[in-house]
């Protein structure tokens, strides 16, 4: 994410090194508007659910993830995520984006963004009276360039806690982690978020989600938003994924629209 750069230098600092702090900090709310974009999220919202792929299946997804906010817009194109039931209730998860960064008043960049790594455990089934509940930590490795806008510059780890239940046709899940991100400044930070969606028919499932974070950058403030999406599935094997959303606080500095788009292999 960017902020508008000005020509002066701050508190006396060289306009070369405001650069360079300018381009971390919109790094940092790049992938803190994105993640958890990509990352961190229960595709196609940001929200996750603790139901890992089965044992010894397969999903491969090719998506992309936009966000736009006052001088900038941030995202993937494409990124690449594969989950695999390594055992029974965990899954091993990875996200490899191709991101781009496009200031208002600058050239646009892209290339490797950062990598996230993630092992989801379930530890309590579903039954009619409790939900699923499982944990899905998750490393995102510093491989994108913070001084292009294309990572966080420092590692970041997500530890969350999330629930799911179903009713007939209806579905919610939701939970909350907490952030703890290592990058200059960038602050250890909340998010929580839940969402419910329907079934319309065999193809068509539906539905929203709202999320919250606590603040995640020195002056930026707790920030809240909203997505509307679903799926549409061709058949047992392949998925297309969708929302938009938008923040409903803070939108100039975090969310004033995002996207995601996604084809899904499942096997």
């Amino acid at each position: 994410m960017k902020l508008n750069e000005k020509s002066e230098s701050i508190h006396g600092m060289p306009n070369c090194s405001k650069r360079r702090k300018d381009w971390r900090l919109k790094a940092i709310l790049c992938c803190l508007a994105c993640v958890p974009l990509s990352t961190l999220a229960g595709p196609p919202f940001l929200t996750d659910d603790p139901e890992p792929v089965d044992y010894q299946h397969q999903e491969f997804y090719i998506a992309t993830q936009q966000t736009r906010i006052a001088g900038d817009k941030s995202g993937t194109l494409p990124h690449f995520e594969y989950n695999y039931g390594v055992a029974p209730d965990v899954m091993l998860h990875v996200i490899v984006p191709y991101a781009f960064d496009r200031p208002a008043d600058g050239p646009r960049q892209s290339g490797l963004g950062d990598v996230e790594l993630g092992v989801k455990y379930r530890f309590v089934q579903e039954t009619e009276n409790r939900p699923m509940v499982g944990i899905f930590p998750i490393l995102m490795a510093h491989t994108g360039d913070a001084d292009k806008g294309l990572g966080n510059g420092a590692t970041q780890v997500f530890l969350p806690l999330w629930l799911q239940k179903k009713w007939g046709d209806w579905q919610s899940y939701g939970g909350g982690g907490y952030w703890i991100n290592n990058a200059h400044d960038a602050k250890n930070h909340w998010f929580f978020g839940w969402q419910l969606q329907k079934e319309i028919s065999e193809h068509v499932t539906l539905g929203g989600e709202i999320y919250h974070s606590t603040e995640a950058a020195p002056g930026e403030g707790s920030s809240s938003g909203f997505n509307l999406g679903g799926s549409y599935n061709f058949d047992d094997h392949n998925h297309l994924l969708f929302s938009v959303g938008k923040g409903l606080s803070n939108a100039d500095l975090t969310n004033q629209f995002s996207s995601y788009l996604a084809y899904q292999w499942t096997w």
